[in-house]
């Protein structure tokens, strides 16, 4: 898997440099859960919503590496008329909904996951969620919601870099003891490293009767290329020629 984790983050560097992009950081910190999703997770009835849908473009490259898209349509990113918009689009094959301000993946996978427990089918829902979207209170009503219907086909991953747009979470608004938050809501928690590859597949494959489980997936932002790393510069910023050079070789270096 970690050639898959090399050609998505360099695609994700090389795309971004190319269309001049923004959420290079917000990208590269949740390269890992994708890939575990798609290569192991995953199956033909499942669903997933990217609800931080500025992270497109590590979506769009996995799509492309799993043979959702041609490489015509993953190079056409930045490009008019293109359907890989710079927040995830429905337009694309296999993405299941569009997303883009923060908050609204959550309700939706919810609605998805009573449709399928009301109709006892097997089906299960997958969302993945920025630390910043815990400042919104559709994704506590939705969790009431969740817990209430013991949805326990229902599968929410916070990718918990601990930056949002503009400056630290801790710093914005705290949204610790955060484990303790989703455990007094009636989830199922775990907290791993959401960047090891064992540690996501089996918090992913491991659940609890009757409740919403919930994986805090500790990241890091801009993961992978020293310079982004922690940086929220990142959030907003795209790679110069010798910036993504630089990238290109740590990457190399790192996944080789």
């Amino acid at each position: 898997m970690n050639k898959n984790i090399k050609d998505i983050r360099t695609n994700i560097l090389k795309l971004t440099y190319k269309a001049k992009s923004s959420h290079i950081g917000s990208c590269l910190s949740i390269v890992e859960i994708l890939a575990v999703l798609y290569n192991n997770i995953l199956k033909k009835k499942d669903r997933f919503i990217l609800s931080k849908g500025h992270a497109a473009l590590a979506l769009y490259c996995t799509l492309y590496e799993k043979k959702y898209i041609s490489l015509k349509i993953l190079n056409s990113f930045g490009s008019n008329k293109s359907i890989l918009m710079n927040h995830v689009s429905h337009k694309v094959n296999g993405v299941e909904f569009s997303t883009g301000s923060l908050g609204h993946g959550l309700p939706i996978a919810v609605g998805k996951a009573l449709k399928f427990k009301t109709n006892k089918e097997t089906n299960k829902v997958y969302v993945l969620m920025s630390d910043g979207e815990m400042n919104e209170g559709t994704t506590w009503e939705g969790l009431l919601f969740a817990s209430h219907h013991k949805l326990d086909n229902l599968n929410i991953i916070i990718d918990y870099n601990k930056i949002q747009s503009m400056d630290f979470v801790n710093k914005v608004v705290g949204i610790e003891p955060l484990k303790s938050k989703f455990l007094s809501f009636g989830c199922n928690v775990k907290e791993i490293n959401g960047h090891n590859l064992n540690a996501i597949n089996k918090a992913l494959i491991s659940s609890v009767k009757n409740k919403p489980n919930v994986i805090i997936a500790n990241t890091v932002k801009g993961k992978g290329v020293s310079f982004m790393e922690n940086n929220n510069l990142w959030h907003y910023k795209n790679p110069n020629l010798n910036e993504l050079k630089r990238s290109l070789i740590e990457i190399k270096k790192k996944y080789a």
